[in-house]
């Protein structure tokens, strides 16, 4: 059952965080149904611009309904991740999405409150929900770089502004955490005096964590072992999820992670078996490794067996 970020939100708010998952492919997505429902958990599928040009948007939508079929338990939102304007309107247009993000941040805060509720207007008479950004994360996700030095934290005062302005349904808010696989170096934490001051001056509103991963240090290993060269790089503590959730972060943003089990799953297989090269052996295997990974991070995010409830506030 596909259903809007908001409905998930009303549900999660203060008790636990939805996940929000992006795929690029058919094993990403199977094996995310997978352990949505080995965890009875929500969740949200993120498509970025990017995996909308990986193959072609209507592929990878075509795999979502698919999978629609296949898991009929399952709830979750559709979810366009980091869109432009034009990205959102033809996703809005499109009446697959049920949640776009407009990323605005880089704009000035002016700028990025008229952009926003132009994409807001255009969701809202559609019944669609409405993500933006405020404040900047560092490090790379597809096309958006951010050194660390340029990153913001947000402004709880003008996160009540911005919200109040645009009138977006939640609020990708920058509280410490970065892009990407090369995070940080040494120890990094949430900030939750930022998280903490939102909540005061916008009290259950539901905020977005990006860059969420935990970057495993045995995935890191394990993938070096079978010949990767990925360097150094701490994520963002899993243990600080929840605390995080019930302060009022509804929607937490998982990718970096599934990668490393991607390339874990792949490099290991080909590396003990150099005479293959047939790509399903190893898919299967990843489909199995992400339904645990995504079961696992359910767990983390207090997700996990909300299925049953949450269905019965949807009637």
């Amino acid at each position: 059952m596909i259903v809007t970020t908001a409905q998930l939100f009303k549900h999660a708010y203060g008790r636990y965080a939805v996940g929000a998952y992006n795929i690029n492919n058919a094993e990403q997505t199977m094996g995310l149904f997978r352990g949505c429902i080995q965890s009875q958990a929500p969740f949200i599928i993120q498509i970025s611009k990017g995996a909308r040009k990986y193959t072609d948007k209507r592929m990878l939508e075509a795999i979502i309904r698919a999978a629609e079929g296949i898991f009929p338990e399952a709830i979750y939102a559709v979810h366009l991740d980091h869109g432009d304007e034009d990205t959102c309107y033809d996703c809005i247009n499109s009446g697959f999405y049920s949640s776009v993000m407009i990323d605005a941040s880089h704009e000035s805060f002016e700028k990025n409150v008229a952009i926003t509720k132009r994409v807001v207007a255009a969701a809202h008479a559609k019944g669609i929900s409405v993500e933006a950004e405020l404040g900047m994360l560092g490090g790379v996700e597809e096309d958006i770089k951010v050194d660390e030095g340029n990153a913001c934290l947000t402004k709880p005062d003008e996160a009540a502004q911005f919200v109040k302005q645009t009138g977006c349904d939640c609020l990708a808010a920058a509280i410490g955490t970065s892009h990407g696989a090369y995070k940080f170096k040494g120890r990094q934490s949430l900030h939750f005096e930022v998280i903490e001051g939102i909540k005061r001056l916008l009290p259950g509103y539901p905020l977005v964590m990006h860059g969420s991963s935990s970057v495993p240090q045995e995935e890191v290993r394990r993938i070096n072992e079978a010949g990767g060269k990925l360097g150094g790089a701490v994520g963002v503590d899993e243990n600080e999820y929840l605390p995080a959730a019930k302060l009022g972060v509804t929607k937490i943003n998982i990718d970096t992670d599934g990668r490393l089990v991607w390339t874990r799953v792949h490099r290991e297989f080909f590396r003990d078996k150099p005479t293959e090269f047939d790509f399903r052996p190893p898919g299967k295997i990843f489909m199995d490794e992400y339904a645990k990974f995504i079961a696992h991070k359910n767990e983390k995010l207090g997700s996990a067996n909300q299925l049953t409830a949450l269905r019965a506030s949807l009637k």
